[in-house]
């Protein structure tokens, strides 16, 4: 049978991504050509019907470096095609065969109003949040997983634990005004968002004036453990909270990852970052961001690529738990 779309003599979908009816099964549409969801997934306006939804937040206000993350989400979404039509590795199965996706567009943001820009993403993120959606969310700068972990508390009625794959701690000190890509988790701690004692950083190359009690992998460490061993650290250390997993592209090295805002040499590579995320799945996971791709700063499009696979494997880790009969909605 044809698939859906399809013309009869050229027997691929067309424009998979604008088709509301297709909700499950992994597209085989030609990854030059089409509307460009994530991962070809149908563009939805609301989250009805969705286990999860997938969106963009374009925030590029709060960068301390080289700016351009607002045009992350759709440098994000298009490296995602190149990924569509192949079975997603190394899950052995349809990821989306029975996983309902929505790609729900992007974050609306008045550049002209920066101040309201938390506001605006906490309440957008609820909005989502509100038909049982889990969030995965394509940055943008990462001043927004602030704003997402409010919205997401909010709706689980308690704290998360932080899994942190980052450069930097993020935990310079703020009186709770700024809009800052560096002072954010100093914020979620204060603000009663997240577990610092159930919460782990992992491949931090910068030092900050505090940990708020958060645990620490250091790039040597990283390196020093591997990806496995750091896999087991954080899955003992996290425990059985429910948890937050934010992926600030600059934990990868440079040679890796050059399409971003701060970039600090000695990180992992990609393989050693979806390596050690593969083994994360028995985490009760509540949601995912991948943030600080910068496309005007990469090179052939490596950082983007990197940042849909993550995107990709969590998805992947997602419907690994729904097989096994864990709850993905929220």
């Amino acid at each position: 049978m044809a698939a859906p779309n399809a013309d009869p003599l050229h027997p691929r979908p067309v424009d998979d991504a604008l088709n509301p009816s297709r909700r499950f099964g992994e597209s085989i549409e030609a990854n030059y050509a089409g509307a460009a969801s994530f991962l070809r997934r149908p563009y939805a306006r609301s989250t009805e019907g969705a286990e999860v939804a997938v969106w963009g937040v374009p925030l590029d206000t709060s960068v301390s470096n080289r700016p351009g993350t607002r045009f992350g989400p759709r440098a994000i979404r298009e490296a995602s095609t190149i990924m569509c039509g192949d079975p997603a590795y190394p899950f052995a199965f349809d990821i989306f065969g029975d996983l309902a996706v929505a790609d729900t567009g992007d974050c609306s943001l008045d550049y002209g109003r920066v101040d309201q820009m938390p506001a605006a993403i906490e309440r957008q993120a609820a909005e989502r949040y509100a038909a049982g959606a889990h969030l995965v969310t394509l940055g943008g700068d990462h001043f927004l997983t602030y704003p997402v972990l409010k919205a997401l508390v909010a709706r689980l009625g308690r704290p998360v634990a932080l899994v942190q794959f980052d450069a930097h701690q993020d935990t310079w000190d703020d009186d709770g005004s700024r809009i800052d890509h560096g002072t954010m988790i100093t914020r979620a701690v204060r603000d009663g968002l997240i577990v610092p004692e159930r919460s782990i950083q992992i491949g931090i190359r910068t030092h900050a004036p505090q940990d708020c009690g958060i645990s620490i992998v250091d790039g040597f460490l990283a390196h020093e453990l591997g990806p496995l061993a750091t896999a087991s650290r954080i899955l003992g250390h996290v425990e059985d909270a429910p948890v937050y997993v934010t992926f600030d592209i600059d934990c990868l090295d440079p040679a890796y990852a050059p399409g971003t805002g701060t970039p600090v040499s000695g990180g992992v590579s990609s393989a050693w970052a979806l390596a050690c995320l593969r083994r994360l799945g028995a985490l009760d996971l509540k949601g995912f961001d991948v943030v600080e791709v910068s496309p005007p700063y990469d090179h052939a499009g490596v950082t983007s690529l990197a940042g849909a696979h993550l995107a990709q494997l969590y998805l992947g880790l997602l419907a690994e738990r729904k097989r096994a009969g864990k709850p993905i909605a929220l």
